[in-house]
């Protein structure tokens, strides 16, 4: 299996790795969904995942914060560190592994409660916060790290199933980061949303990399461009190319990486 990874200019210190994953393998049952992928997600970088339908990017995001494990039959081998810690070691907690690792799904879930109470649902379980007057600081600092504070700040106890598709995605983005995570996946964030949603997403994409590892599943290969980092081509369960987003869109180093990106196939 070819795999390039990007290397560091000279004099320059290398970023550190925020999670490893080493030699994962994931099955459903009998078949194997991913085979045997290495790869990095560096602290506050934008790593995209790109690949045609089904061939294992979504299962294998959904690994980094143990989503998986809540399909039945699915199993994983290997390993995936969390700052050098085995996350699936017998003494760790997986609701803080979960807090610690946030998830924003490709259908804006909020659940049924108001605006306010989405984002300080994470918060009051986590014991994060110190008080209403904290709680009250945490939310509006989610909500505007998200860029929705002002579209919501006059209606917060209004449901937040009652805003539009792309608010309620940034609402599910402001709960997500209310419990301080350090990296944060997102699954097709933008599939469910217009192109004035998106956008604003994508802007604040580009915003929570200063703070955040983000590791994002994309069918649009022009998002990917446009948002991430490094990007990641997967095939058929395999990780194929791994590279600078310039240079995987510009010089792929595999045969299966331009055939994808000319559109060839996929």
């Amino acid at each position: 299996m070819n795999t390039t990874q990007n290397t560091q200019p000279a004099g320059l210190q290398a970023p550190r790795a925020k999670m490893q994953a080493q030699d994962v393998r994931v099955f459903y049952g009998e078949h194997q969904a991913i085979k045997g992928i290495d790869l990095e997600l560096m602290e506050n970088e934008v790593i995209a995942f790109i690949g045609p339908s089904g061939c294992g990017k979504s299962t294998f995001l959904r690994s980094f914060n143990r989503m998986n494990d809540t399909i039945e039959g699915c199993r994983l081998e290997g390993r995936i560190l969390l700052d050098g810690e085995d996350i699936h070691a017998a003494d760790m907690d997986v609701v803080m592994l979960r807090a610690r690792v946030g998830m924003v799904f490709q259908k804006p879930n909020p659940f049924p409660k108001s605006i306010y109470d989405n984002v300080a649902y994470g918060p009051r379980i986590h014991g994060l916060a110190r008080g209403r007057g904290d709680l009250d600081d945490r939310v509006e600092d989610s909500l505007r790290r998200a860029g929705l504070w002002d579209e919501v700040k006059d209606r917060l106890h209004a449901p937040g199933t009652g805003l539009s598709g792309g608010q309620q995605q940034r609402l599910c983005i402001a709960r997500a980061i209310a419990v301080s995570p350090e990296v944060i996946l997102m699954d097709e964030p933008c599939s469910a949303l217009d192109p004035i949603a998106t956008a604003k997403v994508e802007e604040l994409i580009a915003e929570l990399s200063q703070q955040y590892t983000i590791a994002i599943v994309t069918h649009s290969m022009q998002q990917a461009a446009r948002v991430s980092d490094r990007t990641a081509y997967f095939h058929l369960g395999e990780l194929i190319e791994v590279n600078a987003t310039d240079k995987v869109f510009t010089h792929p180093q595999n045969a299966l990486t331009e055939a994808y990106i000319t559109g060839r196939f996929g």
